[in-house]
């Protein structure tokens, strides 16, 4: 049987110079194929970025682990540029808090990204005791790949179908998340996305699809 989630709404705040803000509301958040929320998400952040190609920002949603947890704040920071026409590169620090958290949860990340005309890799290699995250992704037109392995927990895929709609980026994705034992759950399903025109460099900050507006969702 499956069940019918429905996105809906967004306040986008006014940007000034580099500096850039908006507030989402989402029928569930999800971040490298598992779900972060396990229902509706309310989520913001504020970014910015230079000309030079330094871009810092800080994010957060609500989310739900099945533990008390009631909160995620994320920091980040970065640089990016292209080296050449066809080739960029992207590479920064990336914190993970969760204020509310018991035991404590927080993890950090340093992350490399690299791209080459249509074919992008991302390497984020977790700091202390935090898995890595390796995921490469290959586009063609408006149809996008990609797969990702994040160490101990599982594997996903996506398949994308990119448009505009008005001044937006909206898409159309299917997602598989293969669980290696780390929590028993498989997640799969399709959804249709809505976000502001990703203007930063950054392929950690648009590309993890924060700044999402409405959509539908579809889970087994």
């Amino acid at each position: 049987m499956k069940k019918l989630l429905l996105l809906v709404g967004l306040i986008a705040l006014p940007s000034f110079a580099a500096v850039s803000a908006n507030v989402s509301f989402a029928s569930d958040y999800i971040w490298r194929g598992m779900t972060q929320s396990d229902g509706p998400a309310i989520q913001g952040g504020f970014d910015y970025e230079a000309d030079s190609g330094f871009y810092a920002g800080v994010w957060g949603s609500n989310v739900n682990f099945g533990n008390g947890t009631g909160s995620e704040l994320d920091y980040y920071a970065g640089y990016s540029t292209e080296l050449s026409d066809n080739v960029g590169i992207d590479f920064g620090y990336l914190v993970f808090d969760y204020p509310d958290s018991t035991p404590d949860l927080k993890f950090e990340e340093i992350y490399l990204g690299l791209s080459f005309v249509d074919l992008g890799f991302l390497y984020a290699s977790g700091q202390d005791s935090a898995s890595d995250y390796l995921e490469i992704s290959y586009a063609v037109g408006p149809v996008s790949f990609s797969h990702g392995q994040y160490d101990e927990m599982g594997e996903n895929t996506n398949l994308t179908f990119s448009f505009e709609c008005g001044s937006f980026d909206c898409g159309i994705t299917a997602y598989d998340f293969t669980d290696d034992g780390y929590s028993g759950v498989d997640e799969d399903g399709i959804y249709l996305s809505v976000k502001p025109a990703c203007h930063l460099n950054s392929c950690i900050t648009c590309g993890k699809g924060y700044k999402v507006i409405a959509g539908i969702q579809f889970f087994p």
